[in-house]
């Protein structure tokens, strides 16, 4: 099966660009930007020998796995909101999980699509295990245009050998990476579309906190330096992780690694 956009996607426009191998499919989709293309633009590669993850962290991406980018048009939107696109990515994400677990049958399907949610600020875990990160990075183009792309990589046939590391094809999924593409493109254009360039923040918000993993519980947080330490109380209207912390305070982090339960004790 070759990779192709969902219908709704494909009737609203969005174009793919499908290489057998890629060094990273986010830089890939900059480079379109920066020779003036605007989006939406899918990139998606087979083979993936670069890829990265945030805060410059590698991003293992092995055989039958998706690495995927799409260059994402943001006229309009204001700058400090463009952050928000990475949980409108995500919820988008996690719906193309739960439609793609809705082709398995009904005894392996139903427990996988509940054990899916969103781990601040961009990953999808599987029964507490990484299934999936996202990558936004933007740019500031030669005559003012903005750029952003968003990366997916989802561990779709195999986990990497790294601790907490999980993967689609342990629930018994088995049709692939293409199949899973097919629905990303179309819940992230639905997703965007709901959003409307930031206007509608409120309703994603609280849409990402009924799927946001550790809400109400223990987490440590590293974050310049620091380790800030109480409950995840949730996100605020920016998209900042929220910790009340045991003296009574609330801290917000704009960016962070999170750790939860006895993982969060021991940070």
């Amino acid at each position: 099966m070759s990779y192709r956009l969902g219908p709704g996607a494909r009737a609203r426009g969005h174009r793919l660009h499908v290489h057998d191998t890629l060094g990273s499919t986010n830089s890939e989709a900059m480079a379109q930007a920066r020779a003036g293309e605007t989006g939406p633009l899918w990139v998606v590669t087979h083979r993936q020998e670069s890829g990265r993850g945030r805060r410059g962290n590698g991003w293992a991406s092995l055989p039958g796995n998706l690495a995927a980018s799409v260059l994402w048009p943001v006229v309009g939107v204001p700058p400090a909101q463009l952050a928000e696109l990475g949980f409108v990515a995500g919820l988008a994400l996690i719906e193309a999980l739960v439609a793609a677990c809705g082709t398995l049958p009904d005894t392996v399907s139903a427990p996988a699509a509940r054990s899916l949610k969103l781990k601040w600020p961009n990953d999808v875990l599987r029964d507490g295990g990484k299934l999936a990160g996202l990558l936004l990075e933007a740019e500031m183009l030669p005559g003012g245009r903005r750029a952003v792309v968003v990366g997916f990589g989802v561990n779709v046939a195999a986990a990497p050998e790294v601790r907490g590391a999980t993967s689609l094809a342990a629930t018994g999924y088995a049709a692939g990476a293409e199949a899973l593409l097919e629905h990303l493109s179309d819940r992230m254009d639905a997703r965007a579309r709901a959003w409307d360039r930031g206007r509608n923040f409120a309703a994603l918000r609280a849409d990402w906190l009924a799927r946001a993993a550790g809400l109400g519980s223990e987490i440590a947080v590293h974050s310049g330096g620091h380790i800030l330490r109480g409950v995840f109380e949730t996100i605020d209207e920016g998209g900042r992780l929220v910790i009340l912390a045991p003296d009574g305070n609330r801290h917000t982090v704009t960016a962070g690694e999170v750790h939860f339960g006895s993982a969060a004790t021991a940070a």
